[in-house]
């Protein structure tokens, strides 16, 4: 039996809807799945660039594809790695730069929530 986990707030939950559906992809399109997989572990892999910096690389995609999955899954991985709010919110006003109104309007609203309930999961 599995066990649930009941999320504790909006930002979990949404982590959590995306971890349910890449696994029914996965049990779908395994021979997909592992290659993709594959391909994005090569690519956040530490290198020239640090873990901590691809992940805020990432998130400045995520804004400008407006993509809100992304955007909460790569500032947790922003945080795992390590990158502080300032660090995090310097990477969104370049990204603001490029995408307009867009970009910052989910960087004024989904970043800094995710900031924040992520790092209260952790207390």
């Amino acid at each position: 039996m599995e066990h649930y986990h009941e999320p504790s707030n909006s930002i979990e939950a949404a982590l959590l809807d995306y971890k349910e559906g890449l696994g029914v992809f996965t049990e779908k399109m395994p021979d997909l799945a592992e290659h993709y997989n594959a391909f994005t572990e090569a690519c956040f892999k530490e290198g020239t660039l640090s873990q901590k910096q691809k992940q805020l690389i990432a998130l400045g995609i995520s804004l400008y594809s407006q993509d809100e999955y992304c955007i909460i899954y790569h500032t947790k991985g922003c945080l795992d790695q390590g990158a502080s709010e300032e660090e995090i919110l310097e990477a969104v006003g370049v990204t603001a730069a490029f995408g307009g109104g867009a970009a910052m309007s989910q960087a004024v609203t989904l970043v800094q929530e995710a900031m924040t309930e992520l790092n209260q999961l952790k207390q």
